[in-house]
């Protein structure tokens, strides 16, 4: 079963394919609704015999009571049925959207690869070669035009270079003779500050008698 659904759903064009993968997954989703329906009755009618065998029990009629409990394991029975099926269509679902996302995928894929041609197809190689051919020359002209705007014209152009290099090269040596000849110069020493010194104070001694009496005499006279 399932190799025939995806046999039919590959084999068409996209548009189609994706309409009809659609219609599937409702189909199974109404067809799981309608099995977990019929399950819900089952589980209410094997609950009813279960009481009912509850009730002919109390009557004490057991051979009525054993039917109701055949009749609950039938319906237990179909329970598990039903329980099988909705397992499967729930598989089958899983596995139909993910070859849904599969086919999306690879459709994506197909028109990626697709533009990338294209786009290959509009600038292939060749024309990459040539592009970068042309421009190389066009940055080769600019270099020679460039070459050509900066040489030097008129008057100019006549110098001989090497004589220039010579003629510079003895201006440095004269430059480098002048200051090795020049005379050092000499800073100044620092003179010493010679503090000056405190006149000293006359020290004053006490006078003798004999000094006393002389000066007394002069002052005498």
């Amino acid at each position: 079963m399932k190799s025939s659904m995806f046999s039919k759903l590959f084999g068409k064009t996209k548009q189609d394919q994706q309409a009809n993968t659609l219609s599937i997954l409702e189909k199974l989703n109404e067809t799981l609704g309608i099995l977990e329906k019929k399950e819900s009755v089952l589980l209410k009618k094997a609950a009813a015999e279960v009481e009912r065998a509850k009730e002919f029990t109390r009557a004490k009629n057991k051979r009525a009571a054993i039917q109701c409990l055949k009749r609950k394991r039938l319906y237990e029975q179909q329970v598990e049925q039903l329980g099988n099926f909705q397992l499967r269509i729930h598989d089958q679902m899983i596995m139909l959207e993910g070859a849904k996302a599969t086919t999306e995928t690879v459709a994506a894929l197909r028109t990626g690869a697709a533009a990338m041609k294209t786009m290959q197809q509009e600038t292939n190689i060749n024309d990459a070669d040539a592009t970068m051919d042309e421009i190389n020359e066009q940055t080769e002209n600019m270099k020679q035009i460039q070459e050509l705007l900066s040489a030097p014209i008129g008057a100019a152009a006549d110098f001989d270079e090497d004589e220039l290099e010579a003629e510079l090269e003895e201006l440095e040596g004269a430059e480098l003779e002048e200051q090795l000849l020049q005379p050092a110069i000499t800073t100044p020493e620092a003179s010493v500050h010679v503090p000056a010194r405190r006149p000293t104070r006359p020290v004053h001694t006490k006078p003798t008698p004999e000094r006393l009496a002389a000066l007394q005499a002069e002052m005498a006279l």
